[in-house]
């Protein structure tokens, strides 16, 4: 059964860093589904953006301990996927 692309790929991962990457080597990152695979991600980036994937690397992000005063809790893990698009692709997040 093929999922909904829009169910793997949920926003795009706006920070300098990413930015740079995108400038620099036209890689693009997005938060994605925490179950979806590379062949998942791959798929409903082409058919969403509809652009050509080279490459994709995955990346867990870790939840972090915080502490607002006396209450104390945890950021949310979530799954980060950078996308290497191929030459002449190109995506506009911003």
């Amino acid at each position: 059964m093929k999922r909904n692309p829009r169910d793997i790929i949920f926003r795009p991962v706006v920070t300098e860093k990413t930015i740079a990457l995108q400038e620099a080597d036209n890689k693009v990152t997005f938060e994605v589904d925490s179950k979806a695979n590379k062949v998942e991600i791959k798929q409903a980036i082409e058919e969403i953006f509809d652009v050509k994937v080279e490459k994709i690397n995955i990346v867990n992000v870790k939840s972090k301990p915080k502490r607002m005063g006396q209450y104390e809790g945890r950021t949310r893990a979530f799954k980060k996927a950078i996308v290497k698009l191929a030459e002449g692709s190109h995506i506009d997040i911003i």
